[in-house]
């Protein structure tokens, strides 16, 4: 099986006051393995109100490719391959926003409210190698 050149992947979202913590996180692991450990933090927004925040850190290279597999699922994946250049940092860094209603539907989707941020591995640490490393990894066994 081929090396999946990415460090970790980490995935965030907020769950609001006016939203079901249920379906926030089950929104989150649409993304995950079963079974994945999330964290939950709670905390209070500049009004005062609950915010809780769901986050898991993805980085063994299986967990890593389910994560990519589903990436792959986007409609618009040709479209985010030719933003690669846009979406990598001069830090090796890969953003990704996701749609965190599609997300609780079963769908991947980019949109608001999930968000996928991704340390590629490139020696030397240069964004072109990043880019290409990400892009290597997205394709997969294409």
């Amino acid at each position: 099986m081929p090396r999946v050149p990415f460090h970790y992947i980490d995935l965030r979202t907020f769950c609001y006051e006016t939203e079901d913590e249920k379906r926030v996180e089950e929104a989150l692991r649409a993304f995950l393995p079963d079974e994945f450990d999330v964290d939950r933090v709670e905390s209070a927004g500049h009004h005062g109100d609950r915010i809780i925040v769901f986050s898991a850190r993805v980085e063994r290279a299986n967990d890593v490719r389910h994560v990519l597999d589903k990436i792959r699922d986007l409609p618009d994946f040709e479209t985010l391959l030719d933003e690669l250049d846009q979406r990598v940092t001069d830090n090796t860094e890969f953003f990704l926003r996701l749609d965190k209603q599609a997300a609780f539907k079963g769908e991947a989707r980019r949109g608001g409210g999930l968000t996928l941020r991704a340390k590629v591995e490139a020696y030397p640490a240069k964004k072109e190698a990043a880019v290409e490393n990400a892009r290597e990894a997205l394709l997969g066994d294409e």
